[in-house]
């Protein structure tokens, strides 16, 4: 028997306890996506308590402990103390066998506290207490958190209209000893169904300096907000969409369905994803000559529970994975910028593992040689970052693409200890790799594998953002 999470957790053989030891874990890290909040980077935030940094915004904890049969007062509820939540954990966390949060827990306990055992109600107090005495030295202020993890680079999730005055501060600061960067995630502009959304257009005309009128103003004040994030160092976009939409129309439709909707009329379905479309076209080819890179989440389907929805709002654990993502539209909205040549670097993630197979195939349709890997699947997102998951992404852009131009691991994360997920990836991409050389089907190359494993691990992603 193997003894529980020891410094060969999830490597079976010779080769991976090699790869990962040592390559992968010596290598740097680039979280260049993520939700943490740049301010409390910026004022170096020391928590009082593990609640606040496990428990204040995770909905990845917050939808188990509702499994458990918790009492939602103990779970987001403002009446129960931080310790009254932390208990509610630790009575969860032992049923959670097979599910990453158990390891990802497990994993940040160690690191950053030192703490070998595993958390239950008989260790609770115990595990409190520990991580309530280290939460109060200088040691976990964020800023030493990010740089004893040994990361390089953040890129936060930011919406147009955002000042980055954080962003701007923190450039400012010459031994921070690592990047943090905006990046850019314009989904309230897309978003037209949305009751607010002319609401958000009229604060994006005050930002942006531009009267949004019709689609060719929309157009010019995003321009004004890409250049402004430009200039402070941004160069990664993100959206979150349903899918990825391909329902091309001629400029003067969309411009009036647009007027239409700031009239305050409804919009139709069909209306929607054509306007969706030709503005995420439009922005695709501003990232193109900016050279930024372009992010596509898809395959969500949120906010499930209108009950919890309307008394907690969105982002809070009642999300799941969507069976309806058209793959077909994908790609003809790649070959939309493809054809004119504005086809930026490309990221793509589908919330459904079913999707894997078509984007591998998909993305090798428009590879290039402006540089290695041009269009990309990212790593498994969300629901799909667990060891399943993630080995079954792997396999199938092993299968279908070149995994050693995979850009590897980020976080997704609003939590500023979960950087041990790039250690958890890392484990298993050096497991997988290792059970390839030991049956024989990759040669035991020591140069080969070592750059396989750094690249993945940081080189890769270094190269493909040019941070």
């Amino acid at each position: 028997m193997k003894n529980f999470m020891d410094q060969d957790f999830l490597l079976d053989t010779p080769t991976a306890k090699h790869l990962y030891h040592d390559y992968a874990e010596k290598m740097p890290i680039v979280d260049y996506h993520c939700h943490i909040n740049p301010q409390e980077i910026y004022e170096d935030k020391k928590f009082d308590n593990i609640t606040q940094v496990w428990l204040g915004g995770d909905h990845y904890k917050w939808r188990q402990i509702r499994s458990n049969g918790v009492d939602e007062k103990l779970i987001t509820g403002r009446e129960s103390s931080d310790r009254e939540k932390f208990d509610a954990w630790a009575a969860t966390l032992p049923k959670l066998i097979g599910n990453p949060l158990y390891n990802w827990s497990h994993l940040e306990l160690q690191k950053y506290f030192g703490f070998k055992g595993h958390l239950s109600p008989e260790s609770a107090d115990e595990v409190w207490n520990l991580t309530k005495e280290k939460l109060a030295t200088d040691e976990l202020s964020v800023r030493n958190i990010i740089r004893n993890s040994n990361v390089k680079v953040i890129c936060t999730t930011d919406d147009p209209i955002d000042s980055l005055e954080w962003h701007i501060k923190l450039k400012e600061i010459k031994d921070l000893g690592f990047k943090v960067l905006p990046a850019w995630r314009p989904d309230k502009a897309t978003n037209i169904e949305k009751p607010d959304f002319a609401e958000y257009i009229a604060k994006l005309s005050e930002v942006s300096g531009v009267s949004v009128k019709d689609f060719t103003s929309l157009k010019e004040a995003l321009k004004n907000r890409l250049e402004f994030f430009h200039s402070n160092g941004c160069s990664v976009s993100d959206h979150g969409v349903d899918f990825v939409y391909y329902a091309p129309a001629s400029e003067n439709e969309v411009d009036a369905i647009l007027k239409k909707k700031l009239a305050g009329e409804d919009v139709s379905l069909t209306e929607q994803y054509k306007f969706k479309t030709a503005l995420l076209l439009a922005l695709g080819k501003e990232y193109h000559r900016l050279n930024w890179v372009m992010q596509l989440h898809f395959g969500c389907k949120r906010n499930n529970n209108t009950a919890m929805f309307n008394k907690l709002g969105p982002d809070t654990g009642f999300d799941a994975i969507s069976g309806y993502a058209p793959t077909d539209q994908l790609a003809d909205f790649l070959n939309a910028l493809n054809i004119t040549g504005e086809l930026p670097k490309t990221i793509l993630y589908s919330l459904n593992p079913n999707d894997d197979a078509a984007i591998g195939t998909i993305i090798g349709c428009f590879q290039n040689s402006s540089i290695a890997g041009k269009v990309q699947q990212g790593s498994a997102w969300w629901f799909n970052d667990h060891y399943e998951g993630m080995r079954a992404q792997m396999k199938s852009l092993a299968a279908l693409g070149c995994l050693g131009n995979f850009n590897g691991m980020l976080t997704d994360s609003r939590s500023f200890l979960s950087y041990t997920r790039h250690e958890y990836f890392r484990r298993i991409l050096c497991q997988l790799i290792g059970e390839w050389v030991e049956s024989g089907q990759y040669p035991n190359d020591e140069k080969a594998l070592k750059e396989l494993v750094e690249n993945i691990s940081y080189n890769n992603v270094m190269r493909y953002f040019e941070f």
